[in-house]
């Protein structure tokens, strides 16, 4: 590989023999026209380390801002509603492209453009709370990718820096997926790749196999745009060959269907109810929607009853309902506690009720749950959402905040976290719950597995980003998990998207947004661990190490030098 000088002091020549560029830029072909363009972006012999000061800015400079938006913009296309997911891929290259040969402090400024472009189309669903939270939210996520940029500039000073590139995206994920207030690692570069051709690589690493496989083929394909630059193109050509080969080659990874006796049965039928919501949007949280939620889920599951009795449906042996299907609080008001009791009788199987309950240490506080109700002797085993939502479902600093951002008086109490992993039995089904944005997080949905679940169910309630694309994002999150763990995963949904996956990711069935309806699915159980069980976090943990060593090294090593 050959060692380039963009900032050092001296003509800024290349140390070794390059193609005189003066051709490219005055060749009027439309091949090197093509080339000419990209050599403006790459054209590191004429930069120097200040090269991004304030005062008139030369086309490089645009052309650097320009990847950088381009990139980010990529990136947030290719996670759902979009769907794009190759555009991760092409949006990492050009980030890469974008930050190549920058002094740290200037890769940071334009890591911001990328996060910042990324979130705003990624988490433009939050506008419904006001245009202020979607801001300060997409600013706050922007800040790691920012990070990411400025130690990815330093790191490709450093021979077969592809790798390292991918290895600082994991560790500055792992990072922000824990802290501050337990992490936000919504917009992983991971999760845009439910749909991607490489999927079964979540079994043996997870959503964090799947982030180095994106920014490892980005930063790749960046490299092959260098070689190509510098007149060899044959290294180019076979670069992007295997680009394109690796995630065919992961189609090869063998994924489990098949149920496990070791555990108990093989299999159980179970059934989905989404009954649907009166208002959405910040409409849901009005008070009297409560009742009308509760009815609608009791009445749809007695509605699965009759057809069942009518011979359309089998007979479940659990049913699982969303999150908040009963924020009228069970346990303490009867009425609730009868129609709940009167649905799970008439479909003749427990039923797992998301609801929201008073914390009995603290009546001041509530508990986001799910209640495993069975037909006869009521509610039962009971799981504690660990992980509420910071300004959504508690608010830090409450006193303060509330004092000075009237909005927070839509959450009049704050939900307390549970600390038990959610494996509850419902009926012959030995299931992980987990509760929302808690399928998010690598850690909480990974010990639910280890604790025993021998199947996934997503209690969700998405109602307020309704038709926002939330509710999308949601669901590739439980896909890449159903593949993760090797389980069958349903996601039951207030008004959608509710839906059911196979073990190996397979969509079995879905119900759309602002529909009532249900699901019922003869599901296998499973006992195995996958390799990403087996390892957890500890490539996390090495991707982190290294990353500290390639920092040092980085910095030690001239700025604006980088190896291509």
């Amino acid at each position: 590989m050959g060692k380039y000088r963009t900032g050092g002091a001296g003509t800024g020549r290349s140390d070794r023999t390059m193609v005189n560029r003066s051709q490219f830029r005055h060749t009027r072909t439309s091949t090197t026209g093509c080339r000419r363009t990209v050599t403006g972006l790459l054209d590191d012999s004429k930069q120097r380390p200040n090269h991004l000061r304030c005062g008139p800015v030369g086309m490089n400079r645009l052309l650097r801002v320009a990847a950088a938006l381009v990139g980010g913009a990529a990136i947030g296309l290719a996670f759902p509603p979009w769907g794009l997911w190759p555009a991760a891929i092409i949006g990492m290259a050009l980030v890469v492209l974008a930050v190549g040969g920058l002094r740290f402090r200037w890769a940071l400024l334009l890591g911001l453009f990328v996060g910042v472009v990324s979130f705003a189309i990624n988490l433009s669903w939050i506008r419904v709370v006001g245009s202020d939270a979607w801001i300060a939210l997409t600013v706050f996520s922007a800040l790691p990718i920012a990070v990411a940029c400025g130690v990815t500039t330093l790191v490709m000073r450093l021979r077969a820096w592809p790798w390292w590139v991918a290895l600082v995206w994991v560790a500055v994920e792992a990072v922000r997926d824990r802290i501050p207030l337990g992490g936000w690692p919504w917009g992983r570069l991971g999760y845009s790749q439910a749909d991607a051709p490489w999927l079964s690589l979540a079994s043996l690493g997870g959503a964090v196999a799947l982030t180095f496989a994106v920014a490892v083929t980005g930063s790749w394909l960046a490299w092959a745009c260098y070689r190509w630059r510098d007149g060899s193109p044959g290294g180019a050509i076979i670069t992007v060959a295997t680009v394109v080969i690796v995630p065919v080659a992961a189609l090869l990874i063998p994924l489990p269907t098949a149920g496990q006796t070791s555990g108990g049965p093989a299999s159980a039928t179970v059934a989905v109810v989404q009954g649907d919501v009166p208002n959405i949007g910040l409409g849901f949280a009005d008070r009297s929607n409560r009742r009308a939620v509760l009815d609608n889920h009791v009445n749809k599951t007695i509605e699965l009853a009759e057809a069942v009795s009518a011979g359309d449906e089998p007979q479940p042996e659990a049913v699982i309902w969303p999150e908040n299907a009963s924020d009228l609080d069970p346990l303490a008001q009867a009425d609730a506690a009868l129609q709940i009791t009167r649905a799970a009788r008439a479909i003749a199987a427990p039923i797992l009720v998301g609801a929201v309950t008073t914390n009995p240490d603290d009546p001041n506080t509530a508990l986001n749950v799910g209640i495993v109700w069975d037909p006869e002797t009521g509610p039962g085993e009971t799981y504690v959402k660990q992980h509420p939502v910071p300004f959504g479902e508690y608010v830090p600093a409450r006193d303060f905040l509330t004092s000075v951002i009237g909005r927070f008086d839509l959450v009049p109490r704050d939900f307390v976290a549970g600390t038990e992993p959610g494996v509850l039995q419902v009926g012959p089904v030995q299931l992980g719950d987990i509760i929302c944005f808690e399928v998010a997080y690598d850690d909480l949905v990974r010990e639910t597995v280890l604790a025993g679940a021998r199947m996934l169910a997503v209690q969700t309630n998405n109602a307020t980003y309704t038709g926002l694309g939330q509710s999308e994002q949601q669901l590739a999150m439980a896909r890449i998990r159903a593949v993760e763990h090797g389980r069958a995963t349903t996601v039951a949904a207030t008004n959608g998207i509710s839906a059911i996956f196979a073990p190996d990711g397979t969509l079995i069935g879905s119900l759309p947004e602002q529909t009532a309806g249900w699901l019922v699915q003869e599901l296998p159980l499973r006992d195995g661990l996958s390799v990403s069980d087996r390892i957890g976090y500890w490539p996390e943990v090495a991707a982190g190490l290294a990353t500290l060593v390639l920092l040092v090294m980085g910095f030690r090593t001239r700025p604006g030098v980088f190896r291509a």
